[in-house]
């Protein structure tokens, strides 16, 4: 297994290599590259920049702060290690799902999910939503497997310690840390660039100021405040994105509504058609580019779910009865998002003709430049405050995750293994405001790269798709062999890096050159993406069918334990049957849900070449406002529903109400 580390750590410092070698100035993604199309800084005044990044993050701070002590005065909730760390393993499926959709929604599920749209037309948003859907839908499945087999986890990397020992458990935390800074960076780079390009505060200012409330919050309640700010920050995205519904299809003097946009959309493909759709149209799902984009966020963001601690944080802080429903509604909801907002404010720009360079199109700022089109400087105060919550809230669930791998996957592992409960929170909070502060630092250096949201978000996959069968292979398949599941994601790493700069170099619009412009080339990504994540699998599984061992699942209960031990951490010990009946259906919902947007919903309207017409236009924006109005109403109505009786509790002064 030394070997296997030493081929790891070999192949993540050749990928450095790579970046930083490829990190030109003279890139289209360069982040200094904006100098002329959208007025960078003089959407609102510089201050109204430092009262969202300070004010807003420091009065978030204070409610969940006051949150979580209300919870401890009047619910009889304690700061045990457990319960910072898992939230008691007690969360309920409202609360569950609007977590889920706070940690998927990044910044680049605002800012990507529309430049696609302005680049590619209809079928950027769609494949933006579908293609990041599917993974959370098909999560469930290793949720509710994780609760069946491996109850008393903490992390994910516990399981494959557990499973394979010490010299693949480093492995994978290598790939595990890489996944959380990768996120994080595109949060805080898309933040960043949004809140400069709209206020004009000092990009790296804003890149190390953002995490500060975040900070705040998770350090005095852990993961159950997380999931708290997480609901709050969800419900101001969904009134966002409605208020810009109704400023596009409702408020007619900008966009004359459904018929306006229609006939801008079309006039607009008239003067600037679309390469590779069908007709040059914006209004087709048969978008040669947006099909291409759909097939790399397919693949990349596996590794942002499937290698990220914060949604098995989610699965394992889920009652089990809640794991699945929480994940599949969540997806559900979650598509609302990227999908209404993209189809609204991506095609708004195109129709309103907005004026953008293409780095400023890469930096995402297509909403911030529609919005101020659209609603001045209202608007883009919208857009600022839209953005900083889906960077705090997502930027929490981060923070939490790492401090966890840090708390039980190194500290506890090879440092303290008798640790006390009180001993780890404070190792969690150190960890806390470590990476808190490291990750204002990491975004400031990829910008001085000239590393874009855009590249960042498309490169994901290549960096840790690799990993995603292996790990998932872990909790799903007793033959799963260590030696191979280590190597099917140290190699398929090298071959993904391998397959992305051969790509790059083989392109003839760049002469042969390696730079940040022919890496970030849409068949560049590609490739690499598609080579990482297919050869991670079939390494493992080809090495696990020759060895041909079988795994006893109990082996699990017994390696991994409790820290504090408490009757409600036991239950999904007491209800076998339940668990494999709740992990039959995520194979049922979570496979036809991802049938349907994966094909049959896309592939008739690709195959047939169709180009809306003012009527199939309106039954597709239609589709949109339903799907984000009822998605508010789940996400912001069942968590207070659930949670009736324990709020009676708190209005009557901590006397007794059964449940919570």
């Amino acid at each position: 297994m030394d070997k296997v580390n030493s081929i790891y750590f070999t192949s993540a410092i050749f990928l450095v290599a790579i970046v930083v070698l490829a990190g030109i100035p003279q890139s289209v993604f360069a982040a200094g590259a904006i100098t002329e199309g959208f007025a960078v800084g003089e959407a609102l005044p510089e201050w109204i920049g430092w009262a969202i990044v300070v004010g807003l993050g420091m009065v978030f701070a204070v409610i969940i702060t006051i949150e979580v002590k209300i919870e401890e005065k009047y619910l009889g909730v304690s700061q045990t290690s457990e319960m910072f760390n898992t939230a008691g393993r007690t969360i309920k499926t409202g609360l569950t799902a609007a977590a889920i959709v706070s940690a998927w929604t990044w910044a680049a599920t605002l800012l990507q999910s529309s430049t696609v749209a302005y680049q590619y037309g209809i079928s950027g948003p769609f494949w933006y939503a579908a293609g990041a859907s599917i993974q959370v839908l098909l999560f469930g499945i290793l949720a509710i497997e994780l609760k069946r087999k491996a109850p008393n986890a903490h992390t994910f990397l516990e399981i494959i310690r557990a499973r394979y020992g010490n010299g693949s458990h480093k492995v994978f935390l290598v790939f595990a840390l890489m996944t959380n800074m990768i996120v994080t960076a595109m949060l805080l780079l898309g933040g960043s660039a949004v809140v400069n390009g709209l206020t004009g505060m000092d990009i790296s200012l804003a890149a190390f100021l953002i995490p500060v409330g975040v900070m705040i919050y998770t350090l005095v309640g852990g993961l159950k405040a997380t999931f708290v700010a997480d609901y709050m920050h969800t419900i101001i995205i969904f009134i966002v994105i409605l208020t810009f519904v109704g400023a596009v299809y409702l408020n007619t003097d900008i966009t004359g509504g459904i018929e306006g946009m229609y006939e801008k959309i079309v006039a607009a493909a008239d003067l600037r058609p679309v390469e590779g759709n069908a007709a040059g149209a914006f209004l087709t799902m048969a978008s040669a580019g947006g099909l291409m984009f759909g097939i790399i966020n397919i693949v990349g963001n596996f590794g942002t779910v499937f290698v990220d601690q914060a949604y098995w944080q989610r699965a394992i802080a889920a009652q089990p009865s809640s794991t699945v429903k929480g994940f599949l509604l969540g997806g559900a909801c979650w598509f609302a998002i990227p999908f209404t907002l993209a189809t609204t404010m991506g095609l708004t720009a195109i129709a309103l003709d907005v004026d953008l360079t293409p780095a400023q199109v890469q930096m995402g700022l297509v909403v911030p430049a529609a919005a101020t089109a659209l609603m001045g400087e209202l608007g883009a105060i919208m857009v600022l405050t839209m953005l900083f919550m889906a960077v705090t809230s997502a930027g929490s669930a981060e923070l939490i995750a790492v401090s966890s791998l840090i708390t039980y996957d190194i500290y506890r592992t090879y440092k303290n293994p008798n640790a006390s409960g009180k001993t780890l929170v404070k190792v969690s909070r150190a960890t806390i405001v470590g990476f808190g502060l490291g990750m204002g630092g990491l975004a400031v250096i990829l910008l001085g790269m000239g590393l874009s949201l855009g590249f960042v978000y498309l490169a994901m996959g290549i960096i840790i798709g690799a990993a995603v069968i292996p790990i998932a292979l872990t909790i799903l398949w007793k033959k799963t062999n260590r030696v191979a599941a280590t190597l099917g994601a140290v190699i398929g790493l090298l071959i993904a890096v391998s397959t992305w700069v051969m790509t790059a170099a083989s392109l003839p619009d760049f002469g042969g050159e390696i730079s940040l412009a022919s890496l970030g080339h849409n068949h560049s990504m590609l490739f690499g993406n598609v080579a990482g994540i297919l050869s991670g699998g079939a390494i493992a599984i080809i090495g696990s069918l020759a060895v041909n061992k079988t795994f006893d699942w109990n082996d699990l209960k017994q390696k991994i334990t409790l820290v504090e031990v408490q009757a409600d951490t036991i239950q999904a010990e007491e209800d076998e049957e339940t668990l494999k009946k709740a992990f039959r259906f995520s194979l049922t919902g979570g496979g036809i849900m991802t049938l349907v947007l994966i094909l049959a919903w896309p592939i008739p309207l690709i195959i047939s070449d169709y180009v809306f017409d003012i009527g199939s236009y309106t039954v597709w924006v239609g589709i949109s406002v339903v799907w984000i109005s009822v998605a508010a109403f789940f996400i912001i109505f069942l968590p207070i529903i659930e949670a009736r009786k324990g709020i009676a509790k708190v209005f009557t002064g901590g006397s007794k109400v059964e449940g919570a």
